[in-house]
């Protein structure tokens, strides 16, 4: 079979599962100790990818409650009413961030009553009622009171268009005040500093709003459990389908939450299409940048080697936005490079942009899905040159063994430099005897990945063997038919080919396509060569003005 890696890799460990499934009811949260089997020396990914599920052993959690996330909160909003978010409802709900800063700015509401509009949704719809999303995990204590300096502060167009925006991160990614889990319990204590990468948003002027839910340590930790479950935040809903549509992963509670306008625009981060699944399950523009575009430092690890973080919004342009105000070279994070360029570089160009005579290559086998041939026409009505291609067979051997490698080694690094200290547990091998203490509560669903890194014996010099193959077969397997075709950029389906793009570091973003017949959303997504965020934000901006497939969900419009 072509590209067997295809299957591998839709998609892997932080990736989605795309679809949901039923565990056997004779299956008890301790069983998962007992039937775990060793996945440190495993090239078949499909073990730990794609499930079927359609019932959940947990939905709510068990560790927070909406009453809890809200207590100090609540006073904060007593003159914010219903009324009060139904006057706003038509000038913010699915609004881009240049539209909202326009309202701002004419007096129409300010961001106070922007943030409080968005507070006030996730209070409503996000947990402990029929249509719970169960996406958000805690609320920044200070974020109204930081608004209200926004509005005091003396106006300037200087200001970076994410000045006064509400943004939630996932909660993976260490924010100042808050506490970072990861969606584990052994991290519910872990209150932090900003990572660098929130350093950056918040210097211009981005408003931190709270956490967003995921799949726990981002999907590399259970094996047999659905996206977006984790024993913090409960399991992550998909507000097209609710309890029918896999909400992707790992940065579900993102995209998610981007998805029911809780939020001006999310952040995740992706080690194998973590960001790409969620925003394409949930039909938002998801980028996955360049490694080293993004800072990693303050984010939970999975893998130095591919780690990074990424926006996760409703329109091309407020990506473009997010990025800007993100990126920055970091030199504490070996993969972070010198930028030459300054912010202002993303968004001001994309209204001039253009698809005419670029040159994109797409796969034969996906000519088979009827929204990729449309998306396909819609490209070539637009001035694109298709290019139908048989897929390189190229694997990614030892991927698994990567992960392992990297985390069992970088998860003490953030342990040791930016935890919080009373928590002693360091390593992987901590959090598995920690986590077997109480099954129950802390892994309903096993921790089969996590047992598989301790098992992993690799070596430093096995590590780099693997790093090199990897990133060798990634770059052949995109760079030998866009130069032997001189292509552009290289199409695909949600988060099918982020496996290769992971390992050879290069951005992908994907942008709605459109929704099957039962509703389901997809993405196309397009992937291109190392720093190419800029074209690629410009293409899938050509796309979505030509198409605007977005549609609010239902409940949540």
């Amino acid at each position: 079979m072509k590209r067997f890696t295809f299957l591998l890799f839709v998609l892997i460990v932080c990736s989605c599962k795309q679809t949901n499934s039923n565990p056997t009811a004779s299956e008890s949260p301790e069983e998962p100790e007992t039937v775990e089997k060793d996945s440190s020396q495993t090239d078949d990914l499909k073990d730990i990818s794609t499930k079927d599920f359609r019932e959940f052993k947990v939905l709510d959690s068990e560790h927070l409650s909406k009453e809890g996330i809200w207590e100090t909160v609540n006073p904060q909003m007593a003159d914010f009413t219903q009324a009060d978010h139904d006057r706003l409802k038509s000038m913010i709900l699915e609004q881009d961030i240049p539209t909202l800063q326009a309202a701002v700015s004419n007096g129409d509401f300010s961001y106070e009553e922007l943030t409080k509009f968005y507070l006030f949704r996730i209070r409503a719809f996000d947990r402990e009622n029929n249509i719970s999303l169960n996406s958000v995990i805690s609320i920044n204590p200070e974020v109204i009171e930081k608004a209200k300096e926004m509005d005091a502060a003396v106006p300037s167009d200087k200001n970076h268009p994410i000045y006064g925006m509400p943004l939630l991160l996932k909660d993976n990614i260490n924010a100042a005040g808050m506490v970072t889990t990861a969606g584990a319990v052994v991290l519910k204590d872990n209150v932090t500093d900003d990572a660098f990468m929130v350093t950056n948003l918040k210097s211009k002027g981005a408003l931190i709003l709270g956490k967003a839910n995921l799949s726990e340590w981002a999907y590399f930790f259970c094996g047999d459990c659905p996206s977006g479950y984790s024993a913090v935040g409960g399991q992550t809903l998909n507000p097209y389908g609710r309890r029918i549509f896999d909400t992707g992963g790992s940065s579900s509670g993102s995209a998610v939450s981007v998805a029911a306008n809780f939020c001006a625009a999310a952040i995740g981060s992706e080690t194998s299409g973590s960001i790409l699944s969620p925003s394409s399950q949930n039909s938002a523009v998801g980028l996955k940048p360049t490694v080293g575009l993004i800072s990693r430092s303050g984010i939970v690890p999975i893998s130095s080697t591919l780690d990074t973080a990424g926006p996760i919004t409703k329109n091309v342009v407020d990506n473009a936005i997010v990025l800007d105000a993100a990126f920055g070279e970091d030199e504490s994070d070996r993969k972070s490079f010198m930028i030459l360029w300054d912010s202002g570089f993303y968004y001001p160009d994309l209204p001039q942009a253009s698809l005419a005579g670029k040159r994109f290559g797409a796969p034969k086998r996906l000519m088979e899905d009827s929204l990729f041939v449309v998306a396909i026409n819609d490209l070539k009505q637009l001035g694109a040159e298709i290019v139908e291609l048989d897929e390189l067979e190229i694997g990614l051997p030892k991927f698994i063994n990567l992960l392992n490698l990297d985390m069992k080694r970088d998860l003490p690094v953030y342990m040791e430099k930016y935890a919080n200290d009373s928590i002693s547990l360091r390593t992987v091998s901590d959090m598995v005897a920690f986590n077997a203490a109480d099954s129950v509560a802390t892994m309903p669903y096993g921790q089969r990945l996590f047992r598989g890194i301790v098992a992993d014996m690799g070596t430093d010099e096995e590590l780099q063997q693997i790093r090199d193959t990897l990133k060798l077969n990634g770059k052949t397997f995109f760079d030998t038919p866009m130069q032997a075709q001189q292509l552009h950029g290289f199409l695909s389906i949600n988060n099918y080919h982020a496996g290769y793009a992971a390992v050879a570091e290069y951005p992908a973003i994907t942008v709605p396509m459109g929704y099957e017949q039962d509703g389901k959303p997809k993405g196309l997504t397009i992937i291109s060569g190392r720093l190419k965020e800029k074209m690629l934000l410009e293409w899938a901006y050509v796309y979505e003005q030509a198409t605007k497939h977005r549609k609010t969900p239902l409940d949540f419009n």
